[in-house]
């Protein structure tokens, strides 16, 4: 075995190690809560050595940073490389409908957030100063710019970013509500259509668009 490739080997499994860390972390952290989980209890889910997760985490502290860190980085996915150019009525409905998949499939995500930010953001008030806001910033502007090229009606950019996470975390943070009063067990599987299809209809219409023709919902 050549250098090289052993090299390129240890990387994989310094990678898959990592990603068993953050997603037994994510599942305890979400459950139990930052002060419930332990790094002994995060090592024995992710079937691993205690140390080995020291090794990639240097305490609980870094470890629930990162665990929150990726969890935005997912719920950022669909208005990543987007310009005034783009249409903002297929960009949205892709947006709405990244975070209506990820509140139904993974809403202890959503939920471990919550309770972050509820707490004042403790952990995470840095990063989102220094990450979030300039995220922020950018998307209103392409918001901002979208109104001014004529391509959706004036609004501010700001409460509009704020209406659909607000929209789509609530069928994770509220899902026993959700279920209990439509009279069901657990989410079905066209409700991320459904569920998507109504938000986008409403916000869009809010702003003075029509739903994008010819969506792959059903994807």
């Amino acid at each position: 075995m050549s250098i090289t490739t052993k090299q390129n080997k240890k990387e994989l499994v310094r990678e898959l190690n990592k990603l068993n860390i953050l997603n037994a972390a994510e599942e305890l952290f979400s459950k139990l809560g930052y002060d419930g989980a332990s790094i002994s209890m995060i090592a024995q889910k992710a079937d691993l050595p205690k140390a080995n997760v020291h090794y990639y985490f240097k305490n609980k502290d870094n470890l629930y940073e990162a665990v929150l860190q990726r969890i935005i980085s997912n719920w950022n996915l669909g208005l990543d490389d987007v310009t005034v150019d783009d249409e903002p009525a297929k960009v949205l409905h892709k947006y709405i409908k990244n975070k209506v998949k990820l509140a139904i499939n993974k809403p202890l995500q959503s939920r471990l957030f919550a309770s972050e930010i509820i707490r004042g953001a403790p952990y995470l008030a840095d990063y989102l100063r220094k990450n979030t806001r300039p995220w922020v910033r950018a998307k209103c502007q392409l918001f901002q710019d979208w109104i001014d090229a004529n391509k959706m009606d004036k609004v501010d950019p700001h409460h509009l970013l704020f209406l659909i996470w607000s929209t789509t975390q609530y069928y994770a943070d509220y899902q026993a509500e959700v279920l209990l009063v439509q009279n069901k067990l657990e989410y079905e599987e066209n409700d991320v259509t459904q569920i998507t299809h109504s938000i986008t209809s409403i916000i869009l219409k809010g702003i003075g668009l029509a739903m994008p023709k010819n969506v792959e919902d059903h994807q």
